[in-house]
């Protein structure tokens, strides 16, 4: 991830932090000419998947350019309990004003990133793709879903505005799937594909005669998705990708992807993935 691509997010979490006073509790107990070494080192009792690591180092480069960093592992890499991440060293007053940012952005990638990684080892078995949603922090989307692609996950559209999702209030407004479908296909360029948001057995049917692209299986159980399945498999008249959405946890990805699904998409790996444990030690 380079840095020119969330300086702004970087800028406003020190603003954040700091607000033009800076580390305050340091500053009047430190020299100013203060030098320190230390490193980053994981928590987590079971470890984590990093994530996130470059960015740390950007926030103490925003602090000041004298602060080093030397990365021992990378991000998508796994750190153990007690496992060093990376060494720091620099102005003490810079490290202390950087430390808590820069740990904000790795426990929370590497959150991410780890439960991803639930995801991904049982999907893999079944040659699944997990896919992320918009379903993220205001502001944080960039960064989060940097971090399932870390964890070995894949990224949805990333927006409005780079992908076509039919979906429930667009079928309403339209008047049914073949109403939204048909004005949507006259406008979309041949290489770009369209995706259908279904939630009964007659709105699959539907989406299947329309040639959807790509079909999505709105909260169905996995009783559903199997016969669902099998639908589209007897029924597409060109390669139709599935897509399971809804209702998605550790608990019932293996059945969902057991199922025969292409591409399961699981909010909850950006929006309820725990923190990872990391932690900011001086030497």
């Amino acid at each position: 991830m380079e840095k020119s691509e969330i300086i702004e997010l970087i800028r406003f979490s020190l603003k954040e932090d700091l607000s033009g006073y800076g580390d305050i509790t340091s500053r009047y107990l430190i020299d100013a000419e203060s030098f320190s070494s230390g490193h980053i080192v994981c928590k987590e009792k079971d470890g984590a998947v990093l994530s996130g690591i470059d960015v740390a180092g950007y926030v103490f480069e925003e602090i000041s350019p004298d602060v080093r960093m030397e990365k021992l592992k990378k991000d998508g890499q796994f750190a153990g309990n007690s496992d060093v991440i990376c060494m720091i060293s620099g102005p003490t007053l810079a490290i202390l004003s950087g430390e808590r940012t820069s740990l904000n952005f790795i426990q929370h990638m590497s959150g991410i990133a780890t439960f991803t990684r639930k995801f991904t080892e049982i999907a893999d078995r079944y040659n699944v793709k997990i896919s992320d949603t918009r379903k993220t922090g205001p502001g944080l989307r960039k960064i989060e879903k940097y971090a399932v692609t870390c964890g070995g996950g894949f990224n949805h559209r990333f927006g409005l505005f780079d992908g076509i999702l039919i979906k429930d209030n667009h079928i309403a407004s339209a008047g049914g799937i073949t109403e939204a479908f048909g004005k949507i296909k006259n406008k979309t360029p041949h290489n770009l594909k369209i995706e259908v948001e279904v939630k009964t057995f007659s709105e699959l049917n539907e989406a299947i005669a329309c040639g959807a692209d790509i079909i999505m299986l709105d909260n169905m159980d996995h009783v559903q998705i199997r016969q669902a399945v099998e639908i589209i498999r007897q029924k597409a008249h060109m390669p139709c990708l599935v897509e399971v959405s809804g209702g998605v946890n550790l608990e019932s990805i293996e059945e969902i992807c057991a199922a025969g699904v292409d591409i399961v998409s699981a909010g909850c790996i950006t929006h309820s993935a725990p923190a990872a444990d990391f932690s900011l030690e001086f030497e």
